[in-house]
């Protein structure tokens, strides 16, 4: 736990950061997106390669090397201000970061059992959306040489080994699982295929060009960081409520409700405009991020009611990879609507996003009526910024 609420604060620095420097080196949203983007590539191809790497090296040493060499990429950003510089580096940024999620996630998992997987992970996010959201707060460090702040992260991350390989403790065993296709999980459940798709264009956006949304709007940097760290720590608080009811009720609905308030927080978010204070603003991109977030888990949860357990892991890894691929596009796509409309642009992009996630989870509503789950599996408590313990899994 230790070891995650480190990376977990370096990591919600780092993104933001990068961010609010691109905006600063005056890149255009178009490009700062195209930048952000590269975490996601990043995570894409770390699905592939760390499981391998953890298979060859074990999990402390797999975690040591992608800390050292994120650690070092971090300080490498400020040296050179450029693009397509800042693109590898978050390249590699998102290649190592979620490699040392799936590190922690699966020792988390290997080390509970069935009697208190449920508790442990639900610390586990806490610690996870709490650290996040901190993290922002971090970006109010004065920092007048452009180098602190990076090198804040770079320290966090770094730190973030120690307790792994100094406490003892034994690592955990590597197994593999049945491979499963995206057409198998597109026949069980094509709500969690489109939905964690959706997911991934939605919250990569909101992470990658909240920050610049929130400049736009001449919020204060100070007030861009808080802007930025309610939305993690507000999830604290509506993730066990949200999933308890989910587990109560068929979850399309769950899914399409909070689908549908997100949309309708951003249109009223658009169609206040200059007349919102800047407590209003935070209060509703808040709101936005507490009703939102969450919709990945249920998701998830969803896609395990329609699925063998032998296939649940499988099928994690190749839903992370759906996740990645929204998660690569978000932030261009919106990127780009900001460049050519302004702040409205990353607005009307999460109506978009969210309104298409709820009429597509009405019509599979409409199309398959559910009176009893497959399983009925709880509510998976996995973060939407990380590749879940099920991304360790081979995904070939």
């Amino acid at each position: 736990m230790v070891c995650v609420a480190m990376l977990c604060l370096g990591h919600g620095l780092s993104g933001s950061l990068v961010s609010v420097e691109s905006n600063a080196a005056e890149f255009g949203t178009d490009v700062t997106g195209f930048v952000m983007a590269g975490y996601s590539a990043g995570l894409l191809i770390s699905t592939f390669l760390t499981p391998r790497l953890v298979k060859s090296v074990g999990h402390v040493r797999a975690f040591a090397g992608l800390a050292s060499t994120v650690s070092t990429a971090v300080l490498l950003i400020p040296l050179w201000v450029d693009p397509l510089f800042w693109f590898l580096m978050r390249v590699i940024s998102g290649l190592c970061v979620s490699g040392m999620f799936i590190v922690c996630e699966s020792w988390l998992n290997s080390a509970s059992s069935n009697r208190n997987r449920g508790q442990m992970m639900s610390v586990y996010m806490i610690v996870t959306y709490g650290a996040l959201g901190l993290g922002q707060l971090l970006l109010n460090v004065s920092d007048p040489s452009g180098f602190v702040r990076f090198i804040i992260v770079s320290c966090l991350l770094s730190m973030s080994l120690v307790p792994l390989i100094l406490l003892p403790s034994e690592a955990p065993s590597v197994e593999g699982a049945r491979s499963v296709s995206v057409d198998e999980i597109w026949r069980a459940s094509p709500l969690a295929v489109v939905g964690v798709f959706a997911c991934g264009l939605g919250q990569s956006a909101f992470f990658a060009l909240g920050a610049v949304f929130g400049l736009s709007k001449g919020l204060p940097l100070v007030y861009v960081s808080v802007m930025m760290a309610l939305p993690p720590l507000g999830v604290i608080l509506s993730q066990y409520p949200i999933g308890w009811i989910s587990d109560r009720f068929d979850r399309r609905t769950i899914i399409m409700l909070l689908a549908i308030l997100a949309a309708i927080v951003s249109a009223l978010t658009l169609a206040g405009g200059y007349y919102l204070t800047r407590f209003m603003l935070i209060a509703m991109m808040t709101a936005f991020g507490v009703i939102s977030l969450p919709i990945y888990s249920l998701v998830v949860a969803h896609a395990n009611d329609h699925l063998q357990k032998e296939q649940i892991l499988g099928a994690s890894a190749k839903l992370v990879l759906l996740y990645g691929v929204g998660s690569l596009v978000g932030p261009i796509l919106v990127g780009q609507l900001m460049r050519n409309i302004g702040g409205e642009g990353f607005l009307i992009y999460m109506i978009a996003v969210h309104g298409a996630l709820a009429a597509f989870a009405f019509m599979r509503r409409i199309q398959r009526p559910e009176h009893n789950r497959a399983h009925g599996n709880e509510v998976m408590t996995v973060s939407p910024v990380t590749t879940s313990a099920g991304a360790a899994v081979r995904s070939e």
